[in-house]
């Protein structure tokens, strides 16, 4: 389809963002290999995290709620971007640094709104793209074409993720410098109206993480992860391909992560990958399909079969801070120690915290 008819197609269903082009949805493999229940359980012994250390990350004042951390490594620094969002309006990104992953500074605003016609205008909620995934690996962010990465969530509405959501792209030179990212020109890559998107993203399209597959596992070098909705309360984990960051295919016709299939209810979101020993990781959160939200992970071997682990969740609310929501996660291992960052929504608002594999508390920091 020529991007004119798109244009007039997304018109027609009361939209106001144009989509794309992209190439024909990319057929998933047949068959994987599972993660037997053996590994499952190393894997969980490796990343859980009991401890909670508390709150790390709050908003400005009492009307501002924060969001969605991922966490990067840069010249000696850590780096935390996040999202946050003043009385609903909608969300933009911003950067934290840190010197221990325990005490963050906000340092300023790196992706903002645009103008109120835009498909942007008052959507723009980013997280790093092209990650170090090893676990134990330099935590650093890897460049492309000379450029640095993120992938945001993007929409023309007001208020808290108002439908309909797609993703774009955005890049920078440095990223730690506080300074606007430059918006892809091909925005947004991938949209709900877009002809060969799947049912489970027929409304809208949530949060993504994108990675750089040297070895091409599925035959693309980049590979997206992001959920999507198609009816309020029902979202579930997909998959896209790419080989210039810019122009995306779907793979497969399905979700590759779902849960609550019985009642068509429930959130599967926010996929983080992470690769530990020859076993693909995928830390998500979950709502709806159990009790209250929280954060689990599935493994893989090929990145398209996932196997979902189905034991004690890796954080759930249990503190005054989180006692409404524990979720979201960003996963990482430095110095031997877990760290286990996510969303928290309690008696300080909707925060930031972290939960470690040791006590911090009562030990040196490492």
């Amino acid at each position: 389809m020529k991007a004119s008819l798109l244009f007039l197609f997304a018109i027609a269903a009361g939209f106001n963002f144009v989509v794309s082009p992209v190439h024909a949805t990319v057929p998933a493999l047949p068959e994987g290999r599972l993660v037997d229940t053996n590994t499952l359980q190393q894997i969980y012994d490796e990343v859980k995290t009991p401890f909670k250390y508390g709150v790390v990350l709050k908003g400005e004042g009492t009307n501002e709620l924060i969001d969605c951390p991922s966490i990067f490594r840069s010249g000696g620094h850590w780096y935390m971007m996040f999202v946050a969002i003043t009385n609903r309006v909608g969300y933009q990104t911003f950067l934290a640094r840190s010197e221990d992953l325990l005490h963050w500074q906000r340092l300023g605003k790196i992706l903002s709104f645009t103008p109120t016609n835009h498909w942007d205008a008052w959507q723009a909620d980013g997280g790093i793209a092209l990650s170090d995934y090893r676990w134990e690996g330099a935590h650093e962010l890897e460049e492309f074409n000379g450029k640095f990465w993120l992938s945001y969530i993007g929409g023309g509405k007001q208020g808290y993720e108002t439908d309909p959501l797609a993703i774009g792209l955005a890049w920078t030179k440095s990223p730690v410098k506080i300074k606007e990212w430059h918006r892809a020109d091909e925005n947004p890559v991938l949209g709900p109206k877009q002809p060969d998107a799947r049912e489970f993203e027929a409304k809208t399209l949530y949060k993504s993480q994108i990675i750089h597959d040297e070895k091409e596992t599925l035959g693309w070098p980049f590979v997206m992860f992001y959920n999507g909705k198609h009816k309020n309360g029902y979202e579930r984990i997909g998959m896209a391909v790419s080989k210039d960051m810019l122009h995306w295919s779907r793979y497969g016709d399905s979700p590759v992560i779902a849960n609550g299939e019985a009642r068509k209810n429930g959130i599967s979101g926010d996929p983080q990958i992470v690769k530990i020993g020859d076993v693909w990781v995928m830390f998500y959160f979950g709502a709806g399909w159990k009790p209250r939200a929280f954060d689990t992970f599935a493994c893989s071997y090929d990145l398209a079969h996932w196997t979902k682990w189905d034991g004690q969740n890796l954080v759930e609310p249990s503190e005054a801070f989180d006692q409404t929501y524990a979720h979201k996660p960003w996963v990482l291992k430095w110095n031997g120690v877990v760290y286990h960052f996510y969303c928290a929504v309690g008696s300080a608002g909707r925060v930031i915290a972290l939960a470690t594999s040791k006590d911090l508390k009562t030990e040196k920091t490492p």
